[in-house]
């Protein structure tokens, strides 16, 4: 497909809002944790188990979903996926208990990460790796929408028309996306014969992909550092309106202006690529974020914080994220063209399962208080550092043999 300025915006913004579907599942129900709680007679912190459990089938699918889009071509399966997730969606609207919602908010994770997978693929199909992280930074701006939007637009359907709402608005907006899916897209792959579905070809076609020293480092430096995000996410609901005791409505407007963090360093990121490299980018972006993570443990610690200054400290902390997550996931994806699904789905894997991991412990250790929650922030940005210095020598080793790095 040849790519012009008037195919290429509504191009861009399809992708961007397939990767802002399941970001806006997360994000539009928050603010009716408490509703939710007093509904089904349990708390808030058990309600975030179904965040986790959106996670953990986020994670999980899209391992399922890379090999079905290199065998089957890129359309196919969204379709599928993105059915699946509107379905789903009535289904988590009229659930009466936790343990019903968790499973079929799994379901709906299940339907909702083949848009992502999708979306990154099709990035890598139509452009260059240089190119590849500008377009992503734009896809995270559309990504970046619905922390802006959703947590209010959901505090607001929820007060009017009750919690169950929010998953039937969902509903809708998948059944929107699909048309223009099918409409928009073009099929970037054509689909390949060759490529077996048996378990163990599948599993040494990831394994391929994941022993690449180019891959590993970057995917996994990634994907831990944006494990603070996740439990960010996880955590909102209670510092906000547990212990700052803010209402829902103020809430909404807290997590957009934090959310602009990311919106607004994931744009600058376009303009500094045209100076500095990935990699560079990548490292500067890490560094930060421990800065940041060692305020934010030490003022917790001291207790200094009050809502106006967590909100300036996780505005900074995603903006960190803003800069590493587009520059790593371009650079982890850079040597993948045949096997690009099933590079995007491990990248979205190994993200996905450790951002469930971090979750799940805000809810099952029910941390109430702001310290555990800053050790988090501080153990997963040091980790992806130090996963991003040693993985890049490794790299350097490897150049002697394959060529120069990819951009």
């Amino acid at each position: 497909m040849e790519l012009n300025k008037k195919n290429r915006v509504p191009l861009i913004l399809t992708l961007g809002s397939m990767t802002a579907l399941s970001p806006f599942s997360i994000d539009m129900y928050l603010s009716a944790f408490p509703q939710m709680a007093v509904a089904m007679n349990t708390t808030v912190s058990e309600i975030s188990i179904t965040l986790s459990s959106y996670f953990v089938g986020l994670a999980s699918g899209q391992l399922f979903y890379g090999p079905l889009m290199d065998k089957f071509g890129r359309k196919k399966p969204l379709y599928f996926g993105i059915l699946l997730y509107a379905l789903a969606s009535i289904g988590c609207a009229l659930s009466t208990s936790v343990e019903t919602l968790a499973v079929l908010r799994f379901i709906q994770a299940i339907g909702g990460c083949s848009a992502s997978v999708g979306a990154f693929a099709i990035v890598r199909d139509l452009f260059s790796p240089q190119e590849s992280a500008k377009v992503l930074s734009l896809l995270i701006l559309i990504l970046g929408v619905s922390p802006l939007f959703a947590p209010t637009i959901g505090g607001y359907v929820s007060h009017y028309f009750g919690w169950s709402s929010v998953f039937i608005t969902l509903a809708i907006m998948s059944s929107t996306l699909l048309f223009f899916v099918y409409k928009i897209l073009p099929e970037s792959h054509k689909p390949d014969t060759t490529l077996k579905l048996h378990p163990v070809s599948i599993i040494k076609n990831y394994w391929s992909i994941l022993k690449e020293p180019q891959f590993y480092t970057y995917a996994l430096a990634g994907a831990i550092a944006f494990a603070g995000m996740f439990t960010y996410i996880a955590a909102s609901p209670i510092i906000f309106m547990e212990i700052f005791k803010v209402s829902e409505q103020v809430y909404g407007w807290i997590f957009a202006i934090v959310a602009m963090g990311i919106v607004g360093s994931s744009q600058l990121n376009v303009f500094l690529l045209k100076r500095f490299s990935n990699q560079a980018i990548l490292k500067s972006a890490l560094t930060m974020l421990i800065v940041t993570s060692l305020v934010f443990v030490t003022c917790a610690y001291m207790g200094w914080y009050n809502v106006y200054s967590i909100v300036v400290t996780m505005f900074i902390f995603l903006a960190c994220l803003g800069l590493s997550n587009p520059n790593s996931a371009a650079l982890s994806m850079a040597k993948f063209g045949t096997k690009a699904g099933s590079a995007a789905a491990l990248m979205g894997f190994l993200q996905m399962s450790i951002g469930a991991s971090t979750s799940l412990a805000v809810g099952l250790l029910k941390a109430q208080e702001l310290f555990p929650l800053s050790i988090i922030f501080i153990v997963t940005s040091t980790l992806a550092l130090t996963i991003l210095l040693f993985g890049t020598k490794k790299i350097n080793q490897s150049l002697m043999s394959s060529g120069p790095l990819q951009a």
